[in-house]
């Protein structure tokens, strides 16, 4: 399924007579009828110069060369000490449905590519192998989140396009997750369409929510195309379209008696919303129906959420829930959880779908080795900040773990390398390397699994329910230290001894070379 112009295809994309085409969300497809509507594909979703490259490779005999590629961050967002890795199935969707129509390929040759260019790209089809961690999965700056190797041509296209659908997703579900930390179990609804930037954002910006660990979203299309649960109201101009409130309430409790939750603000919460609320409650068990909640959507929700409570236990409604909205995010709610505020659930939009506090994720997508005579040769990007100095190789990451299931340590190595959890393990800071740390009771994951192999596509595709339930499971292997809000603890992730000398050798010999 594309995470672009889904939105704009799925609504606005006609016959003469103005009848919808069908959408094939399972591969970005829409299907064609009579005269036919001309199919929309992401082969140009990509940065101009990924074109003039893969023409360069072309005209020197490059373009069938066997490389390796890496996708990683280099910095967690929002200030975090981890990153939850999603949109990975949006990546794999691209790469299924990924070719050049002939009207591409009329464009790309208006824009001066000649003729042996616009062949190759008329018979494009991905033939490499992708390895990437589950979705889902709780990863860490500088670690390979995705591995490609693949020919030169295939690589670089598909650089930009892989990027922008994981950036964007792991950034949504990263932030989801700190929000749902500071509300404690409480549960955390999305309600960021309207705040979103642009459809494609509000959809699958909801979707990265809810892997992130969101209950529901309030983005209907987003429901129906991810089977997720969907929640909403009444918004204030329903309060305002009847002449009193105590009208507006007992219309919306008459229409939905069975799910009937208020918005109790729009003209004096305590004097007017809180009293009329609890006369239409109280009508509403007479009929034989328990309603469902209140909402706050402004003024201090701390004082008000606790007075609110205490009318509505004084007037029989304890398990009524109590929800707030109102620019929320997890510094607001860990605030307001720290004073006690009486709320049992959380609808969070504008700071959650745009993550206001960290707009982008840094992911990147670097060189890493080339295959010369079944050999893959290392190679490395040398930079004056020693952050950006890359790790070279063909390479895969563990997981370790202690006795009772805790994540201690991620461990970067060479593909080929191997670990004997029968044998004692250290590791060390990759550029602190007195700071040691000696594993005697441990077990290994390998996190990079095979998605694509020569071609074919070898990954079972998981409901978004399936993935939200393993990144439950991941965070439950971090310590909470790790999940703090503010200053987390930084967790561990080494390079092999080998990856280590390996890296530290190219830079060595990149400054003799220098004569520096």
């Amino acid at each position: 399924m594309s995470p672009f112009n889904l939105f704009y295809e799925f609504v606005f994309i006609y016959w003469e007579k103005s009848v919808i085409i069908g959408l094939n969300i399972n591969r970005n497809k829409i299907y064609q009828d009579k005269e036919g509507i001309k199919m929309r594909n992401l082969a140009l979703l990509t940065d101009f110069y990924q074109l003039t490259m893969m023409n360069g490779y072309l005209k020197h005999n490059l373009h069938e060369n066997m490389v390796a590629f890496d996708l990683f961050f280099r910095k967690n967002p929002c200030g975090g000490s981890y990153t939850i890795v999603a949109g990975l199935q949006q990546a794999i969707d691209y790469i299924e449905g990924l070719h050049f129509t002939e009207e591409d390929l009329k464009y790309l040759k208006g824009l001066g590519f000649d003729e042996d260019f616009i062949d190759a790209l008329r018979n494009f089809k991905f033939s490499g192998t992708i390895y990437a961690v589950e979705e889902g999965s709780v990863m860490f700056p500088n670690e390979p989140i995705l591995r490609v190797k693949a020919p030169f041509f295939e690589a670089q296209l598909i650089e930009t396009a892989l990027l922008n659908m994981i950036n964007f997703q792991s950034l949504i579900a990263t932030k989801a997750s700190r929000i749902c930390e500071a509300a404690q179990g409480d549960a955390v609804f999305e309600f960021g369409l309207r705040r979103a930037q642009a459809p494609d954002a509000g959809i699958y910006g909801a979707r990265a929510a809810v892997i992130g660990g969101c209950s529901s979203t309030s983005n209907v299309l987003a429901g129906k195309l991810f089977d997720l649960s969907v929640v909403g109201t009444q918004a204030h101009s329903w309060i305002q379209s009847f002449d009193s409130e105590l009208e507006a309430f007992r219309a919306y409790a008459n229409t939905y008696p069975d799910q009937c939750l208020l918005l109790v603000d729009t003209y004096d919460t305590l004097k007017s919303g809180i009293p009329n609320a609890i006369t239409v409650f109280n009508e509403l068990r007479h009929q034989g129906y328990e309603p469902k909640g209140i909402r706050l959507d402004s003024g201090d929700i701390a004082y008000l959420s606790k007075e609110a409570r205490k009318m509505l236990d004084a007037a029989g409604f304890e398990n009524v829930a109590i929800v707030a909205s109102s620019d929320l995010d997890e510094e607001t709610i860990h605030s307001l959880k720290m004073q006690d505020a009486e709320v049992t659930g959380w609808g969070v939009g504008t700071n959650l779908i745009t993550s206001s506090s960290c707009p982008a994720l840094g992911g990147v997508y670097k060189l890493s080795a080339i295959e010369q005579d079944g050999v893959m040769i290392p190679k490395i990007k040398i930079s004056e900040n020693p952050e950006k100095i890359t790790s070279p190789g063909y390479k895969k990451v563990v997981r370790i773990y202690d006795t009772t299931n805790n994540a201690q340590a991620d461990l970067i190595m060479l593909e080929e390398e191997e670990i004997d959890s029968t044998k004692p393990l250290t590791i060390f800071h990759p550029l602190y390397t007195w700071k040691q740390k000696t594993f005697h009771n441990y077990t290994i994951k390998e996190l990079l699994k095979p998605i694509y192999i020569e071609g074919e596509l070898v990954h079972q595709e998981k409901t978004v329910q399936e993935i939200k339930r393993y990144t439950e499971q991941e965070l439950n292997t971090l310590w909470p230290e790790y999940k703090r809000l503010k200053r987390p603890q930084l967790y561990k992730v080494d390079l092999s001894k080998k990856l280590w000398q390996l890296k530290h050798d190219m830079v060595n010999a990149y400054k003799e070379e220098r004569g520096s």
